[in-house]
């Protein structure tokens, strides 16, 4: 995919620009407004790099994002998502300035606006049951009947929606709707419910209010009261738009925002449920919401995700409005595109091996340099203590190797990386068969030069050094599902988890990635891009490292990719 496809503009992008042009706006204004009843996900990011985005690439003319928190249901949000979401917004490289907002700072608007609807005799106090709304609502094929609730008269109304307020009734004895039509093809017209009484704490306003207006009704008048010029929002919204549309014309609000709707993001290997993540949470079935296993943003943060990763995957998907599903592999990729340019290399060794070098008395090699980048010079390279005896992979070694096998075996040659070339001696085994100590001697003089006439070396491979070697303990994750929908399982989503999703080895790392701080990135050589854990690396003291990706896909081989 080349750069011009990935940065040709959306459909979006040419509203913008043709309103722009016309005089129709003089600037724009875009919002992003999450609800705090959870973590955010890749998937809000990619909403959050087009809302913040637009407002980027308009900054000629002023334009601006606003973060705001649709706070409108006090049951299911929390301070503590909505820190989070603020810290994911920054780490993603977006500012909203002075642009935060709340919805439930403007719940006195809200609260006028339905009584403006009441006394133009376009809202009506409804005390049915939940059950006899939704029979009388009626269906796709038969209109609905409205409750004889809406035949009261305005000032009726205007009292028992007072007497909602002070809190004179109990949760679901009534609620607040709006009179459209209960014949309407749009389900969402049959007089949709505006407030609801919920006798809860909030997390801003604490108990000033007992009633809480849906969200249907709160969106399309925080847009308004804000001025935001274009609500973008996904494809699931289409259907509410005539709602959106009904409430701007009816309310009294200073501007007419215009919503357009896109696909959201849907990945494979992943739910983006913020209810299924948030029963994966409750259950233990991950260890919180920053999992590296999540696609959460925070989890895609502790496993070591750059933010030009998914702000490059973001752009490379685009903005369409038909719904698709997107190979996580993209996402894998530009990850591994973006560390294998900037990520040092170092050596860690996952799965020991033990190698006595018996003549390394009679070779002056205290150390190995070794470049911290094979591709950029300018990262310079490092002094790695070089012993008598190292680790090398398990895997480096084969008691009969095949043809094409180029490491290390009986009488074979290899070269450290970074060092000289070894020749294999001989080997030990336990009683049980297995391999547990090499014995090899040094070639002299192979330290950067080519193998001796004779002599077939066709592999580097990387070690640690035994005696300034440090243990470290080494999570490699994976996808957590093991089939790309796990949506769609009979059993349900939870019955599809990869039990391989993580695997905790001991592993031994180089002096310098035990001093790593919290967060540093870099490439175990041969192995795979690893992160030292935000939450459990003690620099010095407990190194953890997450592994961020592999070297390669190795699900694309798998399934035939």
């Amino acid at each position: 995919m080349t750069d011009d496809s990935i940065t040709k503009p959306d459909f979006i992008r040419e509203i913008i620009a043709d309103d722009l042009a016309s005089g129709k706006h003089a600037t724009i204004i875009t919002r992003f407004p999450p609800e705090p009843n959870g973590y955010l996900h890749i998937g809000h990011a990619k909403s959050i790099c087009l809302n913040f985005g637009i407002a980027l690439e308009n900054r000629s003319v002023a334009a601006k994002c606003h973060l705001r928190f649709d706070d409108t249901n006090p049951e299911k949000e929390e301070s503590e998502y909505v820190e989070s979401i603020k810290q994911d917004v920054t780490w993603l490289g977006f500012d909203w300035g002075d642009n935060l907002y709340f919805a439930s700072d403007y719940f006195q608007f809200f609260y006028d606006c339905a009584v403006q609807l009441i006394k133009d005799g376009k809202a009506y106090v409804d005390d049915d049951s939940a059950e006899e709304m939704r029979v009388k609502r009626g269906n796709l094929t038969t209109p609905g009947s409205r409750s004889a609730c809406a035949e009261r008269g305005v000032e009726e109304n205007l009292a028992l929606f007072e007497r909602m307020r002070a809190g004179d009734f109990k949760e679901g004895e009534c609620v607040l709707r709006a009179r459209i039509d209960m014949a309407a093809a749009n389900m969402n017209l049959r007089d949709p419910v505006l407030y609801r009484i919920m006798h809860a704490h909030h997390h801003n306003t604490g108990g000033s209010w007992c009633i809480y207006p849906m969200y249907d009704f709160a969106h399309p008048l925080e847009d308004a009261l804000e001025h935001v010029t274009h609500s973008l929002c996904t494809l699931e919204f289409e259907n509410h738009r005539p709602l959106y549309d009904w409430f701007i014309e009816n309310c009294p609000v200073p501007s007419r925002p215009r919503q357009i709707e896109f696909a959201r993001l849907n990945l494979t290997y992943t739910v983006m449920s913020k209810r299924k993540l948030l029963q994966l949470v409750q259950e233990g079935l991950v260890t919180g919401w920053d999992d590296p296993r999540l696609p959460t943003i925070s989890g895609l943060r502790r496993r070591g995700y750059p933010t030009a990763a998914i702000r490059d995957f973001c752009k490379r998907i685009g903005i369409t409005k038909f719904n698709s599903t997107t190979d996580v592999a993209l996402l894998e990729f530009e990850v591994r595109d973006i560390l294998n340019r900037e990520a040092p290399r170092r050596m860690a060794v996952l799965d020991p091996l033990k190698v006595l070098l018996e003549n390394r008395a009679d070779e002056a090699l205290a150390h190995a340099d070794v470049p911290n980048h094979p591709q950029n010079p300018e990262m310079g390279a490092r002094v790695i203590p070089f012993g008598p005896e190292i680790w090398i992979e398990r895997e480096d070694f084969m008691e009969d190797p095949p043809k094409k096998f180029h490491r290390l075996g009986p009488e074979r040659h290899v070269r450290l990386r970074g060092g000289p070339i070894i020749r294999c001696v001989s080997f030990e085994k336990d009683d049980d068969g297995i391999i547990t100590l090499i014995r090899a001697e040094i070639l002299p003089g192979t330290v950067g030069s080519d193998a001796p006439e004779g002599v077939q070396c066709k592999a580097a491979i990387h070690w640690v050094d035994a005696a300034s070697g440090v243990d470290a303990e080494v999570r490699l994750y994976d996808r957590l599902f093991s089939v790309e929908n796990p949506d769609a399982a009979e059993a349900g989503f939870t019955s599809v988890l990869n039990p391989d999703s993580l695997k905790t080895i001991r592993a031994k790392i180089e002096p310098a990635l035990a001093g790593a701080e919290a967060g540093f990135s870099c490439q175990f050589e041969r192995v795979g891009y690893f992160v030292a854990d935000s939450k459990d690396h003690q620099p010095g003291v407990k190194p953890v490292f997450n592994r961020t990706v592999a070297l390669k896909d190795s699900w694309g081989k798998q399934s035939g990719r």
